[in-house]
């Protein structure tokens, strides 16, 4: 699993716009389910913070929101602490650097956007959720996005497509065909419900799609 450092780790959010077509309305849709859903005081656990964008952007809908940005990365997590500060929310951010199994906290939501993905399924994408349910309260939500297995024969090339037109630049294109093939590990629709069965959850109800990308909203039972 890579684990984004230094120019990765800076250039992050200029590029995954160009990656992920509708980014910014996955997370907006995302958002508007956690504002319709949460109480005030809600704690919210962040799988993948990264540079904390997301975070910034959800500390705005709910001032009394807490959140736990959870990654493996160094580097996006100290971009992230930098924006926490700048914005004056620090205090109601919790930042862990490492396992998701070292947190004790019941959380009464959990994001897991983008990161599913780069997991084997080999029992690591099933430890993965197996440890965000030991998180979550029970009943509670997960958002789930990832990239999935294609469902045409031309949905690769569409998305490939697309991200030209969104700014990516040819040998961003020919990096993004070799991480398909060699660094990511998509999942069909068949074999998402089979792992969400078997670590607790409830089934996945699409609310995003997005070409190769899906996000579903699921619960703890």
């Amino acid at each position: 699993m890579p684990t984004f450092t230094h120019e990765e780790a800076s250039e992050y959010d200029s590029r995954i716009t160009r990656l992920i077509p509708g980014y910014d309305l996955l997370h907006s849709s995302t958002a508007a389910q956690l504002s319709a859903t949460l109480s005030d005081n809600a704690h919210i656990l962040v799988v993948g913070s990264g540079t904390g964008k997301e975070i910034a952007e959800l500390a705005k809908i709910n001032s009394s929101w807490r959140f736990t940005a959870q990654d493996i990365s160094t580097d996006m997590l100290n971009i992230g602490q930098q924006r926490f500060s700048d914005l004056g929310i620090s205090e109601r951010v919790n930042v862990h650097t490492g396992d998701i199994n070292e947190l004790n906290e019941p959380v009464d939501a959990a994001l897991c956007l983008f990161v599913l993905h780069f997991l084997a399924d080999n029992g690591d994408k099933k430890d993965m959720l197996k440890a965000i349910a030991k998180q979550l309260k029970p009943q509670s939500n997960l958002y789930l996005a990832d990239l999935m297995r294609p469902e045409t024969n031309f949905e690769r090339d569409a998305q490939f497509s697309l991200c030209q037109q969104l700014g990516l630049t040819d040998i961003g294109v020919e990096r993004m065909k070799h991480n398909f093939e060699h660094e990511f590990y998509p999942l069909d629709r068949i074999r998402l419900a089979d792992l969400l069965d078997e670590t607790r959850f409830s089934v996945g109800k699409l609310y995003f799609k997005a070409l190769g990308f899906s996000g579903y909203v699921t619960h703890k039972r």
